[in-house]
């Protein structure tokens, strides 16, 4: 049987099945990325956040970001280059 080991997918966010049963969390702790991401998608400020998860760099809070609009991009496939809300505007006029 294959063992399990430590994934790292950047800098701040890991995947250990030695910590969370493997789930991904911020490197050093036991904080879910998934209980960022949550309030990330409710609106919370990210200095909330930080405060929220132990002083978590908004550093680690804009990997998970990225990492997950990845993911996303990755799922749909086929994504084009975001527009910025300011160009959809002036596209819009």
């Amino acid at each position: 049987m294959k063992e399990a080991k430590r994934i790292e997918l950047g800098k701040y966010i890991v995947s250990d099945p030695e910590i969370c049963h493997g789930q991904l969390t911020f490197n050093g702790t036991r904080l879910l990325v998934k209980d960022a991401l949550y309030f990330v998608a409710k609106g919370y400020d990210w200095n909330s956040i930080s405060k929220e998860f132990y002083d978590l760099p908004h550093e680690a809070i804009a990997e998970a970001v990225e990492l997950a609009s990845q993911a996303l991009i990755d799922r749909v496939g086929n994504a084009q280059t975001p527009v910025k809300p300011s160009e959809k505007r002036k596209r819009a006029a």
